[in-house]
């Protein structure tokens, strides 16, 4: 019976999902090859938690997420930028995530549109350098 119970609880358990803690503590064992995409997951998981808190209407908790969300697409430029690897990948998370948040802005208040607006446009200027260093004789 305790077989058929624990097979049972495995069964119901998440996918192997990785949660934004256990993302945040392989970061700092991952190579700088590894990073980008390791803090692009975890920015993507940041946002889709500011979006959960924002329609709770939790805004400073979603505000907080929203902070980690920017802070981790910043990160995973400088890294890919850095390694050279998953600069296209990034930019285009980057592309999604702020489309994203244009859609949030639109549902909130005027009040609480300043964070979402500025985290647009950092999201804006991690794109803009990712293209610049893929691409940097077409961007003058």
């Amino acid at each position: 019976m305790f077989a058929m119970v624990a097979a049972a609880t495995a069964a119901a358990a998440p996918s192997s999902e990785p949660t934004i803690d256990e993302l945040k503590a392989r970061l700092a064992s991952a190579s700088v090859g590894d990073r980008p995409h390791l803090c692009v997951q975890i920015a993507q998981k940041q946002l889709s938690e500011a979006d959960k808190l924002y329609a709770a209407n939790e805004v400073e908790k979603g505000q907080a997420a929203l902070t980690d969300v920017v802070a981790f697409s910043e990160l995973a430029r400088d890294y890919a930028i850095q390694s050279r690897k998953y600069q296209k990948q990034t930019e285009i998370a980057a592309r999604s995530m702020t489309r994203k948040l244009t859609d949030l802005l639109h549902t909130l208040p005027h009040d609480d549109q300043t964070p979402v607006r500025d985290a647009i446009n950092r999201l804006q200027r991690v794109r803009d350098d990712l293209l610049f260093a893929m691409f940097p004789k077409g961007a003058k």
